[in-house]
């Protein structure tokens, strides 16, 4: 009776080459090792980008607010700023940004593959994969809504230190000021345009990130392509994602920054305040500084799925089920 193990080949050769190759093949992660790096990766991409775009969000948020001061387009509105508060004024609000967007992030990609998992656990790999704009569209929706319960209170503060530049000397004074003199409610003022601009910005990302991603690989072969080749494609796909979501949701951007500017009027409800200012901004208004935000957006989107990528291959978070057809 032979002593060889039930696995071996019955050569000690080719079974000493079998345990290399096996211990050199990537352990694929799964469960709460495999969607921790997945927050991971999210929460430095989203906090590297938003929190490296400050100075353009900062003219881009005074333009909405104060459009007949600031009438002369962003290179314009970059001048004024640094003319008439300096330099440093490019970078008001960075903090809240940044950890904002770590959290944000965390939620954002970590939450879509998680849900983009949980619908092909339900709906079965085909029947996902062909209704795959319905999973990427409701993933990403799902994801998106608890990412702004995360990012939504300092998403009002950074607002406020960036329309008020003496409100207070950054994140900590500024969270503190607002909780104190306007309660915590006040965090969640904008909860409703936050959500009316963020889902639908997140659901047009990541479904014209996933279909233009599949159309490349449809011509591309995704198993030879090499790293710097797919960080690339991440890229482009991703500028064009971006392009796409900062079209969708510039109204709400627009609405967003006006409603977090200044506090309301006793007893002025957050719905009334929203068609009071929607009023007030018309179509046209609403899309106010678009031209810094394709800008900003197309640029930080690009960006956040380049990194993404790269992170994800770099922690090994290779475990994620596909269901594009390339």
């Amino acid at each position: 009776m032979s002593n060889a193990p039930a696995t071996s080949t019955g050569s000690s050769k080719l079974d000493a080459a079998k345990q290399v190759a096996s211990a050199n093949t990537p352990e694929k992660l799964s469960g709460f090792a495999l969607y921790s790096r997945f927050a991971l990766a999210g929460a430095v991409c989203c906090s590297v980008t938003h929190g490296g775009l400050t100075p353009v969000d900062v003219v881009k948020t005074r333009i909405q607010l104060d459009p007949v001061t600031y009438n002369t387009g962003m290179v314009g509105g970059f001048r004024k700023v640094i003319a008439t508060e300096g330099a440093g004024a490019l970078l008001t609000g960075f903090g809240p940004t940044a950890a904002g967007y770590f959290l944000q992030g965390a939620f954002k990609f970590g939450g879509y593959e998680l849900f983009k998992q949980q619908c092909i656990n339900y709906l079965g790999h085909e029947t996902a994969s062909n209704n795959r704009t319905a999973v990427y569209l409701a993933s990403s929706a799902l994801a998106e809504f608890f990412a702004d319960i995360a990012l939504c209170p300092l998403e009002a503060t950074r607002i406020r230190l960036v329309s008020e530049p003496t409100f207070a000397n950054g994140l900590v004074s500024g969270f503190g000021k607002i909780a104190k003199n306007e309660g915590l409610g006040a965090f969640y003022s904008g909860f409703g345009p936050i959500l009316f601009k963020q889902v639908p910005y997140t659901m047009a990302k990541f479904v014209v990130y996933e279909k233009v991603a599949e159309a490349i690989y449809k011509r591309v072969d995704k198993s030879t392509t090499s790293s710097g080749k797919q960080t690339l494609i991440n890229l482009g796909s991703g500028l064009i994602a971006g392009f796409a979501a900062a079209i969708v949701s510039q109204p709400a951007d627009t609405m967003l920054s006006k409603i977090n500017k200044t506090k309301g009027l006793p007893g002025e409800g957050t719905t009334s305040r929203l068609i009071k200012i929607a009023k007030e901004l018309g179509l046209r208004g609403s899309y106010t500084g678009i031209g810094a935000r394709l800008f900003m957006v197309g640029t930080l989107t690009a960006g956040q799925f380049a990194i993404y990528g790269d992170i994800k291959k770099l922690l090994g978070a290779t475990g994620g089920v596909e269901i594009a057809k390339t």
